[in-house]
């Protein structure tokens, strides 16, 4: 490996301390000697832990971000002269060939996302272009992807999409193990169970249907707390608001809105079960939710959606508990026996926490991602 290599990691997308993009790969690519700089919004260029961070600005709309953003992306990302440049947004592709040919330098695409079954579930976007925009990316990606030097995938289930493609790696995004991540022993109270959710708050990730169980739960525990940690739009927020008054479980819903991750496990320490209970779309049927291995590591036991890749990390560690995500007496009666059976319920917790441990972390992952380094000349 070369420490004098320059590495240019790209995102017009992702905040600029996103998880993946930020405190995993290139806090890791740092800390192995790469000179790393990283183009991503930010309100100011800065250098944090060995990272010099070229700040883009935050786009009005989808619009700008599209038009304006991406092309400034690739101007900054064409000043910095790198050796390698790690791209992680779909929209860049089309720049990412024109940084190929004027640079020559080695292009990494790290593809989060299933990103055609993505098109089809995004609200966005109207329903009858969904189809062909997803067909529509599936062609273009296809033919750029004889620029890219490397592929990563944040999912095994992806791989049948590039079957044909030489260059690949499977870096999954399982959780960094760090002092933070260990919070303090989860207290299982009986008479006052706390759960949580963590991501993006929508219908299609079981919001309403959270909201349902609720309302079911109360019925036999009055005190219960339901702690939602996440960015919510203005319309899902109101048709929240409304379901939570028309149900009268205002006293039992805490929003906290978006927060800083550390202090997520804080939260997380304070509550008794986490979850999980995402609609079965594609892109959520065959990717693991990075939040179940977040509740695993806090040693909470897991609520989640009967999908088989969830049922094989949950119910095949003993860390939870596996249910239909349409039904919310179903998922009510899954949280009735481990509020009814706490000494199983704080065994599960541990049994999450070692799983992680042993096998689910980004630890065992980074050295994945330093030797996609060390093959790229």
């Amino acid at each position: 490996m070369s420490i004098s290599k320059k590495i240019c990691i790209l995102t017009s997308v992702h905040p600029v301390f996103d998880t993946r993009v930020f405190h995993k790969e290139a806090k890791t690519l740092a800390n192995a000697g790469y000179d790393v700089t990283l183009v991503a919004q930010h309100h100011k260029d800065e250098t944090i832990n060995g990272i010099k961070i070229i700040a883009l600005p935050k786009p009005k709309n989808r619009f700008e971000r599209f038009i304006r953003l991406d092309y400034l992306t690739y101007k900054k990302a064409l000043n910095q002269k790198a050796d390698v440049y790690h791209f992680h947004d779909p929209e860049l592709l089309p720049w990412i060939v024109k940084l190929k040919r004027k640079t020559k330098a080695k292009i990494i695409y790290d593809i989060h996302e299933n990103i055609p079954s993505q098109i089809l579930t995004k609200l966005w976007i109207p329903r009858i272009l969904r189809k062909p925009l997803s067909k529509f990316y599936q062609s273009k990606e296809k033919k750029i992807l004889p620029f890219i030097d490397w592929i990563i995938l944040a999912e095994d289930s992806y791989l049948k999409i590039y079957k044909n493609y030489q260059n690949i790696s499977v870096i999954k995004n399982y959780p960094l193990i760090s002092k933070e991540s260990f919070p303090n022993e989860t207290e299982y109270r009986h008479k006052t169970p706390e759960l949580v959710y963590v991501g993006g708050v929508s219908r299609e990730r079981g919001l309403f249907e959270m909201l349902k169980t609720i309302k079911i739960l109360k019925q036999k525990f009055n005190n219960i707390k339901l702690k939602i940690i996440g960015t919510i739009d203005t319309k899902t927020k109101l048709q929240m608001n409304n379901i939570i008054n028309s149900y009268k479980i205002k006293n039992n819903i805490i929003i906290y809105g978006k927060i800083p991750h550390p202090k997520i496990f804080n939260l997380l320490s304070q509550s008794n079960i986490g979850l999980c209970i995402l609609h079965p779309t594609p892109n959520y049927i065959k990717s693991l939710a990075t939040k179940i291995l977040e509740y695993m590591i806090a040693k909470l036991p897991v609520i989640a959606s009967n999908f088989p890749l969830w049922e094989k990390i949950v119910e095949g560690n003993d860390c939870g508990i596996c249910v239909d995500p349409l039904k919310p007496k179903k998922i009510a009666e899954a949280i009735e026996y481990l509020i009814e059976h706490p000494s199983e319920a704080k065994q599960m917790g541990g049994n999450g926490k070692k799983a992680v441990l042993e096998k689910y972390n980004w630890e065992n992952e980074s050295k994945k991602l330093l030797k996609v380094y060390e093959k790229i000349k």
